[in-house]
């Protein structure tokens, strides 16, 4: 008899809720979309209180669905974004929107915290140096700003861990949410409590850090459907159970994550922070991450087809597509620089900006809409280049989330980095990995390598060789962009001040 696992990832745009059998197969997904609110430039937040709401929604509709299938649920899982910041006050509810992972507000606060912590030994004892993605210069700037919020808030939690919570009642944080707050010992895996006390801020905030597979609880009653008493794991990150949900368990393995920031997540099997990204814990027992993050992918797209340009119907990305393909590759000389609310891997400058280059009367939208797939592939290619140079060889390169659904923006990632991409259009990501992960955990699934039933539809795309000869050309000028920029940068950001 089948067995059944729910999988539930709260992305940037979205959240999304699967069914998965047993056999491997997707019985059943629902999705509720929310939008990444910019108020201020710089800012990316969403309200905690949608996630949840979306949840509930996405879940029910399942259960309304499956009703059949639920006494045979054995498990329960969820991703998200990290570290996201949701601050609850005493009763638990939130007290501002969520500080989403790839805001960059924080500029003061991490030159200040740059200055007071030894970056050498932060390095060494979490992976990484001071940047945007760590929860304390975050943090801080509520404590400097909305004192109020400062003062109610009793727990801060991310976003998975959050949905976690009000399923199942049980307060904690998944290890690489932990991970990636710049606050956490990477060897000995316990909170660095004097670097958040060194600012005034209670380390007792957060709370207790459990592995991925960890059960946390069961769920509550009365939840959309779904019976009391149900395992709830600890959970994901949403760029690590993407990474699983690919097959991407071997070391070598690369994987480019269309989502609506861009991950690119490289698989090893040994401990070894590199300064330009960020580390992670794979789920994979004896494997490890080496983790790029850009602020800006999916988001940029969704912001120029539908902010911009004021499309939202099915077939806005297929006409828009068809209107690309017919520019030349690197868009008639029309370069983008995809730092709209900063950057975080490799550049870790929160000052960057959003930069279109080469503008004529001549580019129309569809080069423009080019220029920004381009873009973010070219932001692909420097990960890449900082992974080759650390001495890291690339086995082979898989293509997840919803970008990998356009053969388009899937080519044009071959032609830039001139190697082959395989890529899964029709699976969802990082909800099918937390929901693998909880099978895992449920003794539903027996071995990793089961993850490879999951896979079925899958697309390759090998580079056409004149296009990768223009691009070639066309991604040292994307590079020098921002180099000469980066003044202008730092002086937009210091325009209104005294």
């Amino acid at each position: 008899m089948a067995q059944y696992i729910l999988g539930i990832d709260i992305g940037t745009t979205s959240v999304k809720a699967i069914l998965l059998s047993s056999e491997g197969k997707i019985v059943d997904e629902a999705t509720r979309e929310h939008d990444l609110l910019s108020l201020h430039a710089n800012w990316a937040e969403e309200d905690a209180n949608t996630w949840w709401q979306n949840t509930l929604f996405a879940v029910s509709d399942l259960t309304a669905r499956n009703k059949d299938k639920l006494a045979d649920l054995k498990a329960i899982g969820c991703s998200g974004m990290v570290p996201a910041i949701v601050f609850l006050d005493e009763n638990d509810a939130p007290l501002r929107n969520t500080i989403q992972q790839n805001d960059a507000r924080a500029i003061d606060q991490i030159e200040k915290i740059t200055k007071a912590l030894d970056q050498e030994t932060l390095f060494a004892r979490t992976g990484g140096y001071t940047n945007q993605q760590h929860i304390l210069p975050r943090i801080l700037w509520v404590k400097e700003n909305e004192p109020d919020v400062f003062e109610k808030t009793k727990t801060v939690m991310g976003s998975y861990d959050y949905i976690a919570f009000k399923l199942t009642g049980v307060k904690q944080l998944e290890m690489n949410w932990a991970v990636e707050s710049g606050s956490f010992d990477v060897h000995t895996r316990k909170w660095i409590g004097e670097y958040l006390s060194a600012f005034g801020i209670d380390p007792a905030i957060l709370p207790p850090v459990s592995p991925s597979m960890q059960v946390i609880g069961k769920t509550l009653p009365g939840i959309a459907g779904l019976p009391a008493g149900i395992p709830v794991i600890s959970g994901s990150a949403d760029h690590v159970a993407s990474t699983l949900a690919a097959g991407i368990i071997d070391p070598g393995d690369l994987l480019i994550k269309f989502g609506g920031a861009g991950d690119i997540l490289y698989c090893t099997d040994t401990v070894t922070p590199h300064p330009l990204l960020f580390f992670d814990y794979h789920i994979v027992p004896g494997r490890y991450l080496l983790n790029g993050c850009m602020a800006s992918s999916g988001s940029l797209v969704k912001w120029y087809t539908r902010d911009i340009l004021g499309l939202n119907d099915k077939d806005t990305f297929r006409k828009l597509d068809e209107e690309a393909e017919r520019v030349p590759p690197a868009s008639d000389g029309l370069f983008v620089l995809p730092y709209f609310i900063g950057e975080k891997t490799p550049l870790f400058d929160p000052t960057a900006r959003g930069v279109f280059v080469g503008l004529t009367l001549a580019h129309k939208r569809g080069a423009i809409f080019r220029a920004i797939l381009e873009s973010v592939i070219y932001g692909f290619r420097h990960h890449v280049d900082v992974l080759k140079d650390a001495g890291y060889a690339i086995r082979r390169v898989y293509a997840t989330n919803g970008g990998a659904k356009s053969r388009f923006w899937c080519q044009i990632a071959a032609d830039v980095l001139g190697c082959e991409i395989v890529s899964f259009p029709a699976h969802p990501g990082s909800a099918l990995g937390v929901a693998f992960l909880a099978g895992m955990a449920a003794g539903v699934f027996q071995s990793w390598e089961d993850i490879h039933t999951c896979l079925t539809e899958r697309r390759i795309f090998r580079p056409i060789a004149e296009n990768k000869k223009i691009y070639d050309r066309a991604y040292p000028i994307f590079r020098s962009l921002y180099t000469a920029l980066t003044p202008s940068f730092a002086a937009i950001n210091k325009l209104y001040e005294e």
